[in-house]
């Protein structure tokens, strides 16, 4: 059984993901370095962080950027937000031009300015709209067409199944289930006795979301839950190794863990990785958060992690962590 957790992911006849554990979207984070790190790392498929199909539409050069493929890319994924099927075909042509290999629609996103568009949770808890957007972008488009949906609003309204269904009729090619809802934003745990409900509700594939923050733990939701597949969101962060590791225990039952010289390895190329793809002085505005994840737990890492708070120049970054390595 453990051998075919791991197996290949089809969401169309023309599109078959070689593996099934990806890179889940994140706000601020899933950036073309990011993505092409993780890659590297065993990602199967990285999600780019949440496009806005408006800004699409009025041409937004940064926008544009955030769609960026990283060169060590073969698959990747560009999850939009949008409110309604109008601005959606109006932004596809735009979307399409980066040649993805999936277009995932958010519909779980809990941060109030996207709420108040109509988007993201707020699109979820909208079954019959989040079906007109589906359908109008899958008449338009061989490219897979998925969706990510919460569990709900709230406790009281736990309507992913609606929501699944309705995303089902129009045509999606897969749906990823967060198990909180809205209002719980990222606290609490995710609830993933409601992925296997999903998964036994729909005939389209399942992939899981939330809480996979070690090798075991992905693992576990395959079993426990009969999903397709795994999207690994927060556990990544300054962990890409986790994408080797799983996979190695899914195929063999065991992994090897790499040193923490490698993982301050991992920081310095990372950190190169970004300053390529956006320049040295976003990078050091940008990296701080990933940073500071890489060097958690490590002997002496707060002290670190003080350091790089206030580094302004690419060489400080790389310093500090050499210094570090010294050490270890």
């Amino acid at each position: 059984m453990t051998q075919n957790l791991y197996h290949p992911f089809k969401f169309s006849d023309k599109v078959t993901i070689p593996g099934n554990l990806f890179l889940a979207p994140m706000a601020g984070y899933t950036d073309a370095a990011w993505r092409g790190f993780a890659a590297l790392w065993g990602s199967d498929m990285g999600y780019t962080e949440m496009v806005s199909c408006e800004a699409l539409s009025r041409d937004s050069a940064r926008t544009m950027g955030m769609m960026r493929k990283a060169d060590e890319e073969k698959f990747y994924a560009i999850q939009i937000f949008v409110s309604n099927p109008e601005t959606a075909v109006k932004a596809l042509p735009q979307v399409l031009e980066q040649d993805p290999s999936v277009i995932d629609i958010n519909c779980g996103c809990p941060v109030p300015k996207v709420l108040k568009s109509g988007c993201g949770a707020a699109l979820g808890r909208d079954p019959e709209k989040l079906h007109s957007i589906v359908k109008a972008l899958t008449e338009r488009t061989d490219v897979p067409v998925t969706v990510k949906i919460r569990s709900g609003w709230d406790k009281n309204s736990l309507n992913f199944l609606e929501a699944a269904d309705a995303a089902q009729q129009a045509g999606a090619a897969a749906v990823t289930l967060h198990p909180r809802t809205r209002s719980q934003d990222y606290a609490g745990n995710a609830d993933w006795t409601l992925i296997k409900k999903l998964k036994e509700h729909v005939h389209i594939p399942v992939i899981a979301s939330g809480d996979m923050f070690s090798p075991e733990a992905v693992k576990e939701v395959l079993e426990t839950t009969g999903c397709d597949g795994v999207m690994i969101a927060r556990g990544a962060v300054g962990y890409p190794e986790i994408f080797r590791y799983s996979r190695e225990l899914l195929t063999t039952g065991e992994y090897t863990k790499i040193l923490q010289k490698q993982k301050l390895e991992n920081a310095m190329e990372h950190f190169r990785r970004s300053v390529k793809y956006i320049g040295a002085e976003m990078a050091c505005k940008e990296m701080k958060k990933h940073l500071c994840c890489y060097t958690k737990g490590l002997p002496g890492s707060a002290e670190i992690r003080n350091r790089i708070v206030f580094c302004t120049k690419a060489e400080e970054y790389l310093g500090i962590l050499r210094d570090f390595m010294s050490q270890c």
